[in-house]
C-alpha cells in the first residue's frame, strides 16, 4: 500500500549534505534545519560516508535525493537500485525521496547526465506508468525534480512546466522545483522563468532548491559551483509569493566553501521566506 501524506511538511531550511563539513557539523550543530543527501553516495555496505551519516541522521531530519532513477528511459525500471534505495530509505527514514525528471541510462549504460525528455503524450504515458511503479514498490509518493536542459526535441509539443504538471497529477506524485534550473532553462531556451512557476499548483511542491551556475554568455550551465545568483534569488522571492512556504535548501556540489559561507546563502533564503510565513 503506498502512503500518501496530504499536508507539506515544512522543515524549514536545510543543505546538502557534503563531506566537507561532516566533522563541523557534528561538532558544532550549526543553524541547519535539515540536510538532503545525495542517496546513491550511501547506497554500500559500510564505511566511513554510512558512519557520519548515522550520526547525523540522529540530530537532522534527512530527505534522500537520487541521481539514478533515470525515471524517463526506455530500460526496463532497475529493481537492484530500488532495492538498494528502499534498504537506506529503512536506515534513515527520510522525510521524501526525490530524484530528477530526466533519462540517465540507455541499453544498460549509466550516462552520468540528466538528459532531457521529449514532452509530448507518448513520454507523458510512459513517465506515469513507471512513477506508478516506482511509488507502489517503495510504498510511497516520490519527488521529481524539473532538470536544467540546453537542447529541444522536435518530437515535443507542449511546454515543460505543463508536462511535469501532468505528471504530478496523474501519477500522483509530488514536485522538486528547483528554481536555479528554471532560471537556467528559461535563459537557454528563451522562456520567462516566471511563466514557469505560475503553471505549477503549489500543494504539488514538497521541496526547492537553489543553487549557482556558470553563465557562458549565449548559455547557461547548472554547475552547483557557484554562490545563487541576484536573480535567482528574485525568482525564488516570486516563487513562495505563489507557493507559500516550501521547505527549501542550498545546493553545492563543486568548489565547496567553508559551511559558514552557505549559511549566510541559507540566512538569506529564510530573511526571504520569512515574508511569507503563515
Amino acid at each position: 500500500m503506498r502512503h500518501k501524506n496530504n499536508i507539506r511538511p515544512d522543515l524549514g531550511y536545510g543543505l546538502g549534505l557534503r563531506t566537507d563539513h561532516y566533522e563541523e557539523i557534528l561538532k558544532g550543530e550549526p543553524n541547519i534545519d535539515w540536510f538532503e543527501i545525495i542517496s546513491e553516495n550511501y547506497m554500500v555496505e559500510g564505511g566511513k560516508p554510512l558512519y557520519y551519516l548515522d550520526q547525523i541522521a540522529e540530530r537532522y531530519p534527512l530527505v534522500m535525493h537520487g541521481v539514478s532513477l533515470s525515471i524517463g528511459s526506455s530500460d526496463p525500471i532497475n529493481m537492484d537500485y530500488l532495492k538498494d534505495l528502499k534498504k537506506l530509505e529503512a536506515r534513515i527514514k527520510p522525510k521524501w525521496i526525490s530524484d530528477h525528471l530526466c533519462w540517465t541510462s540507455h541499453g544498460g549504460h549509466n550516462t552520468h547526465d540528466l538528459m532531457p525528455l521529449p514532452y509530448n503524450q507518448e513520454t507523458l504515458n510512459h513517465v506515469i506508468e513507471r512513477v506508478s511503479q516506482v511509488q507502489d514498490y517503495l510504498g510511497r509518493q516520490i519527488l521529481l525534480e524539473n532538470a536544467s536542459s540546453y537542447l529541444t526535441y522536435k518530437a515535443s509539443d507542449m511546454s515543460e512546466w505543463d508536462f511535469i504538471s501532468e505528471i504530478a497529477e496523474r501519477a500522483d506524485c509530488l514536485i522538486l522545483l528547483d528554481i536555479n534550473n528554471i532560471y537556467v532553462s528559461g535563459f537557454n531556451h528563451e522562456f520567462d522563468p516566471k511563466t514557469y512557476i505560475e503553471h505549477i499548483a503549489p500543494e504539488k511542491v514538497w521541496q526547492i532548491h537553489l543553487a549557482g551556475h556558470e553563465n557562458n554568455g549565449d548559455y547557461i550551465i547548472d554547475t552547483h559551483d557557484h554562490p545563487v545568483i541576484d536573480e535567482v534569488w528574485e525568482l525564488y522571492d516570486f516563487a513562495l509569493q505563489k507557493l507559500g512556504p516550501v521547505s527549501t535548501m542550498i545546493e553545492r556540489d563543486d568548489h565547496i566553501p567553508p559551511l559558514s559561507e552557505l549559511l549566510a546563502e541559507l540566512d538569506q533564503a529564510r530573511l526571504i521566506g520569512q515574508k511569507y510565513a503563515k
